[in-house]
């Protein structure tokens, strides 16, 4: 090989070994701090293929992903000094990977480790403000939100965010578990009561009001009964009346009247009926020729 072969092949090395050390990635989850003698200059976090100055600037990885730590559990004190035990979970990220590098050099147990510290000050700031029925009836996404806030405010300054921060357990020592969950039990029958109660109350009332109704209505439809039958007993007597407002007419019905009479008492086996002479059926049968 001639001495200018290897000069090419030596120089297309070096121009080969320049050209790597001078890319470097972006992928879609990290960030990547360029720095110049352990300074940082800036910082991409837009995915592709990018360009530094080789042997000067070197670049470090920050992760985008969202972590997740699992806390210890740890006591708490509610505001009507009553204790109980806490267990969180977090999950964080970073967003600020200068400060994140800067505080804490990007070391993950480090990050935890303030973590930790923040959520257990928070847990134990928001929970001392609270009675602990508050807590119960809250430790859900009330509580998850307030701890939350409140933590996020002690780790800004290392460019993490708790995007949640979630009791997994919350639970009362075994010294007090039993009472506390009697008197639950009575709180809840008390307000069992007073519905029940109230819903009978409202029966009774529907109960007066239906009777109320019942006897109106039976009492409005006496009144019209009345009132039809006396209606139809004056239609009566005006019909009678009409009737029999002649001296022919009244004979008439008292001969009616008589007949019917005699016709009741001849009712039966072998009746025998004695008139005297001046009785009307007397007269009335004298007439026909039956006497």
């Amino acid at each position: 090989m001639s001495k200018k072969k290897i000069v090419v092949f030596i120089v297309s090395i070096v121009v080969l070994i320049v050209l790597f050390a001078s890319l470097y990635v972006v992928n879609p989850m990290e960030y990547k701090v360029v720095r110049a003698f352990g300074r940082i200059e800036k910082v991409d976090d837009v995915p592709g293929l990018k360009f530094k100055i080789p042997f000067i600037q070197s670049t470090q990885t920050v992760t985008k992903a969202l972590n997740t730590y699992d806390l210890p559990a740890s006591d708490v004190i509610t505001k009507d000094k009553k204790s109980m035990i806490a267990d969180n979970y977090v999950f964080w990220k970073v967003v600020e990977p200068i400060k994140y590098l800067r505080t804490l050099n990007g070391i993950e147990d480090r990050a935890k480790e303030r973590i930790d510290a923040a959520v257990y000050n928070s847990t134990k700031n928001v929970i001392s403000s609270m009675t602990q029925d508050e807590v119960i009836e809250a430790r859900d996404e009330g509580l998850t939100d307030l701890i939350t806030d409140d933590a996020n405010t002690a780790m800004s300054e290392y460019g993490i965010v708790i995007t949640q921060s979630q009791i997994k357990a919350l639970d009362l020592p075994d010294d007090n578990k039993e009472a506390v969950y009697q008197r639950m039990i009575s709180e809840r029958n008390n307000i069992a009561a007073s519905y029940r109660a109230e819903g009978e109350a409202q029966a009774q009332k529907i109960r007066n009001e239906t009777d109320r109704t019942v006897a109106v209505t039976k009492a409005q439809a006496s009144k019209e009964a009345d009132i039809l039958i006396a209606e139809g007993e004056a239609e009566y007597m005006r019909i009678l009346s009409g009737a029999y407002d002649t001296p022919e007419k009244a004979d008439f019905y008292n001969f009616i009247r008589s007949l019917d009479a005699l016709k009741e008492s001849l009712k039966g086996q072998g009746q025998t009926i004695i008139l005297g002479k001046d009785s009307e059926l007397s007269k009335i049968l004298y007439g026909l020729g039956l006497s």
